[in-house]
């Protein structure tokens, strides 16, 4: 691995694709944007999880993984990923944009898969933040709608064995040190659940047993990273009391987080999808926690707010 991280350096997860995916799935990319210039690209067919690194041009050592959504059904490529990162990199914040098995493909364990490449991604930047210039514990997890589903699950399970490790991989712990969960799907109990992400996660009959493992509200200890929630009280598509379910027992368990619920906003919105809304102000709230709980140098409320309205336009 380079000493110096690149701009856009692809970093594959695996040396392989992992054991179990199918052997006829193939990339695919598709535009979804009617404007010729504003992509929304949805990602399917992964074969190989990756990173991209995304290196601001002041890094402070602060690094973020950022898992787009997509109802674990695609990865939203554009207004949940590239978009997040460009917003970011003002702030002195390396991003990595990750790229995670889809479990409705075929693949093996297919539960388990998306954690796995969470766990794998957490384990390879803190693996590699000495030699690329990143504190290992100011490594935080943004995921957004199943994604943030994801960001749940490794914020309380990033100790399980979701993949097979060696000794020196486990040395590693796959703990974010911070978690900022965006208009998040949590539970897969029936009660709030968003159908589509437990079909393609789960099946289409998951079992009692199957719906408690994977509910991330359900196994909250008190070594939990701090957590920022911000979503929609309008969201047509994955109910709040995910949101707030999460919240409740981050709390109950005595870990800190912070949530933010705003009257509109509606499902996906992004960064430019919150323009002249109120809701467009949750990069600046996100920027001002992480300040606030010190994985990131402190910055002036005015820089802060600056920066996080200003991008994108």
């Amino acid at each position: 691995m380079a000493e110096t991280l690149e701009h856009e350096a692809v970093l594959p997860l695996w040396d392989a694709p992992p054991e179990g995916t199918p052997t006829d799935l193939a990339p695919l990319v598709e535009e979804r944007s009617n404007n010729l210039f504003r992509a929304d690209r949805a990602l399917t067919g992964i074969v190989m999880p990756s990173v991209t690194a995304w290196v601001p041009e002041n890094p402070n050592g602060t690094s973020i993984i950022i898992a787009p959504g997509g109802s674990y059904r695609r990865i939203v490529l554009d207004k949940e990923g590239v978009e997040i990162a460009k917003a970011l990199a003002p702030l002195g914040v390396t991003s990595f944009l990750l790229t995670y098995r889809l479990p409705g493909e075929g693949h093996d364990n297919r539960a388990d898969a998306p954690l796995a490449d969470a766990q794998r991604a957490m384990r390879l930047v803190r693996g590699h933040a000495d030699e690329w210039g990143l504190d290992p514990e100011r490594i935080g997890f943004l995921g957004f709608s199943a994604a943030g589903h994801l960001g749940a699950s490794l914020a309380t399970g990033y100790a399980r064995e979701a993949y097979p490790t060696d000794s020196d991989e486990q040395a590693i712990s796959a703990r974010p040190d911070f978690v900022a969960l965006i208009y998040p799907v949590v539970t897969m109990q029936d009660e709030g659940v968003h159908a589509g992400s437990r079909a393609a996660l789960l099946g289409e009959n998951p079992t009692p047993q199957q719906k408690h493992d994977h509910s991330p509200e359900e196994h909250i200890g008190s070594d939990g990273p701090e957590t920022f929630l911000v979503l929609a009280d309008d969201d047509p598509s994955v109910p709040p009391a995910n949101a707030v379910a999460f919240y409740s027992a981050l709390h109950a368990a005595g870990v800190k987080a912070e949530l933010h619920i705003f009257r509109d906003g509606g499902h996906g919105f992004g960064i430019k999808g919150a323009q002249n809304k109120p809701v467009a102000g949750w990069p600046r709230l996100l920027a001002q926690w992480m300040t606030q709980i010190g994985v990131m140098p402190a910055l002036c409320s005015d820089m802060a707010s600056q920066i996080m309205s200003e991008r994108p336009q």
